[in-house]
């Protein structure tokens, strides 16, 4: 990784008032933190309250925690926190500087706080072709992920909408879960002619697009709009483009790559090492922001790994400065 060039602090006469504050309290943030405070660190988390997986009904492939709601297992993972002394604040962090010696955060509402060290762990957006309806649905009769969602549409009738070359991947995962799937070709890149070839083979429908519009019945997706009349679906299955919330990062100079698969972007995220570490000093990152396409419980996994590795930065800090004193 290449090492940017950080603007500096404007209150570097401060004192840093935490170990470490964490941007972020999704499941990597707030998995991160709680290791930090176990360790008796003082970590403070600055959470904008908008997670990625709100609007699923459930998490899944989280041992343990199966079908429980997001909402309610970040609520359990902020009661932990809390529990070992972590804080966790409602607020939106806006910029960051870098210094010799610590952090500084902004918020949007004008506060300042300063820590020897950050943890980023925004998460991402999902961003989806432009249907009317679609984003209404997302996370519920619209899905992505066959181990977050496949379970729940079962034998149901499933659209993959062919937005992207994912579209034939996704096909065969979700080929194992239902025998009613056909494909939507949304964009006329997204099925070459081997994979319409492939599909015929399969006896998989190909229903010719763009999808104009989701069709709803009492609330309910049960179909999508095209020129040529309506495709019947109880789920539709679409590879969103994931775009991390890297704002903060972006500000430090730290560098978005993009995520290839087939020569098409799918997504982009911010690099870091094994153990969350950026290119900047002091400045570390996990969870969809960093890997967009890991589930709730590698984000957690994640979280839990760069808080021990921090946490083992801060030991060696602490040694050298009981020593030069």
């Amino acid at each position: 990784m290449s090492t940017p060039t950080s603007p500096t602090s404007s209150v570097t006469d401060a004192s840093p008032t935490v170990d470490v504050l964490v941007v972020g309290g999704g499941a990597a943030g707030l998995s991160a933190a709680t290791v930090l405070a176990r360790s008796r660190r003082s970590v403070l988390v600055l959470d904008a309250a908008e997670p990625r997986n709100a609007p699923a009904d459930g998490v899944h492939g989280f041992l343990g925690h199966d079908g429980v709601p997001p909402l309610e297992l970040l609520a359990r993972g902020r009661a932990e926190l809390e529990s070992y002394g972590g804080r966790v604040v409602t607020a939106e962090a806006v910029s960051a500087t870098t210094d010799d010696d610590a952090v500084t955060v902004r918020t949007a509402a004008g506060d300042v706080h300063r820590a020897r060290h950050l943890v980023v762990t925004t998460g991402a957006v999902d961003r989806l072709p432009e249907v009317d309806g679609l984003a209404r649905h997302w996370g519920r009769g619209v899905v992505h992920c066959p181990y977050c969602h496949g379970w729940e549409v079962r034998d149901q009738r499933v659209v993959v909408l062919a937005a992207s070359p994912a579209a034939m991947h996704q096909v065969g995962l979700f080929g194992q879960l239902t025998d009613r799937l056909a494909v939507l070709a949304h964009d006329a890149d997204a099925l070459d002619d081997a994979a319409r070839d492939r599909l015929a083979r399969l006896d998989v429908p190909v229903h010719e697009g763009p999808a104009t519009g989701v069709v709803e019945c009492d609330g309910t997706l049960v179909g999508l709009e095209t020129a040529a009349g309506v495709v019947p679906a109880d789920a539709v299955v679409v590879a969103s483009f994931v775009e991390p919330r890297s704002a903060l990062l972006d500000g430090l100079g730290l560098a978005v790559l993009d995520l290839e698969m087939g020569g098409t972007v799918l997504a982009r995220h911010v690099e870091a090492d094994p153990v969350g570490r950026t290119a900047l000093p002091r400045v570390w990152a996990a969870g969809n922001v960093v890997d967009p396409m890991s589930q709730v419980v590698l984000a957690a996994g994640a979280g839990m790994r760069l808080g021990a590795a921090l946490n083992g930065v801060l030991v060696v800090e602490d040694q050298e400065t009981r020593l030069a004193g």
